[in-house]
């Protein structure tokens, strides 16, 4: 297969960092822009070294979004345009999987997220999130379906955002599992579109704990409501709500050996976040903030208040922070605990080294040279990319000989 990739391959990669100093934006970083500055952020930079290949997998994917392995090593890869993709033995498969309904996907919406049922094996249930409605009303749905390894089927919506908003923008939906079974989703607040609430419009919505918008949610594998979730007794919050004061999380992931919980979010022009995630927790957006409006002026005066979880890492300009990976493989001993994350804006993965309190210590810039959607452990070991373009491809990192 052809492969015209422009990205650094088959060449030993040594640390590059960012410097630890925090730079303001001088330019407009809109989250899903095509170009912008690479960011510079509030962590250390890294002392450690590394050597690894980047090395094609194959290409011929439009705006891929998210990525998952089946128990046999198939690889299940959605594209935002509203299809589902298998890898079977290393190939890509030229037609789609069959049984994805018709979605809203315009802008930043489309089909998004995947991940598998934890009994998969037994129930072959697969869990997606995507953007429902049109350009005027739509919000974003979480549905399972059945899988047999050729088409889906009994495609259920077990979840849906409480109100609709306008436009094609911020819908979150990154997906991860809990140790329990229960699952947290990501919810975008929309772009801040004023909502009624008690006869009044407000523009708060991630603070507003009635709302879906700027929250992760936690529900069961059925859609049902744990009844020990955090706001579940309280009259006035949406019982799903696991987590507020988001903005735009892109990127969800657990570390299978601590079992924190971390999140990659976008700001508007500046202060994208990285922050670690706890039942209940206020993560401040609006109205606590290192971000600035798209017009330069300031959204809050605050940047952090009491109450609300300051984040871990801080990037200003943005780098548009998407998919997230704890990496816990064996084939970089080195890079055990540490924390992935992809960048639109700036075309990389970032490295971060954490702690053993749980804190962010380090950060290495990796250059990838496309808009990077999604960073994944695979089952081998190895660091998984996709990158969002036109001709979208996945890349595999790999420990250089």
């Amino acid at each position: 297969m052809r492969q015209t990739l422009p990205v650094l391959l088959a060449a030993t990669i040594l640390c590059s960092c960012t410097s630890p100093s925090q730079s303001s934006a001088t330019i407009e970083n809109r989250p899903d822009s095509t170009s912008g500055d690479i960011a510079e952020s509030t962590a250390e930079p890294s002392t450690a070294q590394a050597t690894y290949t980047i090395a094609p997998v194959f290409e011929n994917l439009e705006h891929p979004w998210s990525m998952t392995w089946l128990p046999n090593g198939d690889i299940l890869i959605t594209e935002r345009p509203g299809r589902l993709r298998l890898v079977r033995d290393g190939e890509l498969q030229p037609d789609p999987i069959p049984g994805v309904p018709e979605i809203f996907a315009q802008g930043q919406g489309g089909l998004l997220d995947i991940a598998l049922h934890p009994d998969f094996a037994e129930n072959n249930l697969v869990y997606f999130t995507y953007s429902d409605g049109t350009i005027d009303a739509n919000r974003t749905q979480i549905a399972r379906a059945t899988f047999d390894g050729d088409r889906l089927s009994n495609w259920e919506v077990i979840f849906q955002v409480s109100q609709d908003k306008p436009r094609a923008q911020h819908f979150g939906a990154r997906l991860t599992w809990l140790p329990d079974g229960t699952l947290l989703a990501a919810i975008g607040d929309g772009g801040n579109p004023p909502i009624e609430l008690d006869g009044e419009f407000i523009r708060q919505q991630a603070q507003n704990t009635a709302s879906h918008l700027g929250k992760v949610i936690r529900i069961n594998d059925d859609g049902s409501i744990p009844a020990d979730n955090p706001l579940a007794n309280d009259p006035n919050a949406a019982p799903e709500v696991w987590s507020y004061g988001h903005r735009n999380i892109q990127g969800l992931a657990i570390d299978p050996e601590t079992g924190r919980i971390w999140a990659s979010e976008h700001g508007a022009r500046g202060g994208d976040e990285v922050n670690r995630l706890e039942a209940g927790a206020n993560y401040g957006w609006p109205i606590a903030t290192h971000s600035r409006e798209y017009s330069g002026g300031l959204i809050s005066p605050e940047t952090s208040i009491p109450g609300a979880i300051d984040p871990q890492a801080i990037w200003t300009p943005s780098i548009a922070p998407s998919g997230l990976a704890v990496y816990r493989g064996d084939r970089f001993p080195g890079w055990r605990g540490n924390l992935f994350a992809g960048g639109l804006v700036s075309g990389d993965v970032r490295r971060f080294e954490v702690d053993d309190a749980g804190d962010i210590v380090s950060e290495e810039t990796i250059a990838i040279g496309q808009r990077v959607r999604d960073v994944r452990q695979g089952p081998d070991g190895l660091l998984y990319v996709l990158t969002d373009e036109d001709n979208g491809q996945l890349l595999r990192f790999e420990p250089a000989e």
